[in-house]
């Protein structure tokens, strides 16, 4: 993991679980890109980012969640570009992003 977000090794041998969202989808307008990373600690830290404003911190949580199960989940966020700024985000549209665990390595 270290060639793109050296703080997930770091966490990782400091005995932290550590959990990976991804945008697998964007549909309309996203300020990140397919691809894009998140990378979160139980604890609530996070380095990366698959999007912003309140998107960004219901996926910390999430990623939290997956953390604490064990289990991957895919998850949609989506607003229409007349509300994006109601909500604190620069344009609107839809993201997936999906979350899982960061297993040890091999």
């Amino acid at each position: 993991m270290a060639e793109w977000l050296p703080e997930i090794d770091q966490w990782r041998s400091e005995g932290s679980p550590v959990a990976l969202a991804t945008v697998v989808n964007v549909l309309g307008s996203a300020p990140r890109p397919v691809g894009a990373r998140l990378a979160v600690t139980e604890k609530g830290e996070f380095a990366g980012s698959v999007s912003g404003g309140c998107v960004e911190t219901a996926v910390i949580l999430e990623a939290q969640q997956v953390i604490r199960t064990g289990t991957p989940r895919l998850v949609r966020y989506g607003i229409s570009d007349e509300m994006a700024w109601d909500v604190g985000l620069s344009c609107g549209g839809t993201i997936d992003v999906f979350i899982e665990p960061v297993e040890a390595s091999e």
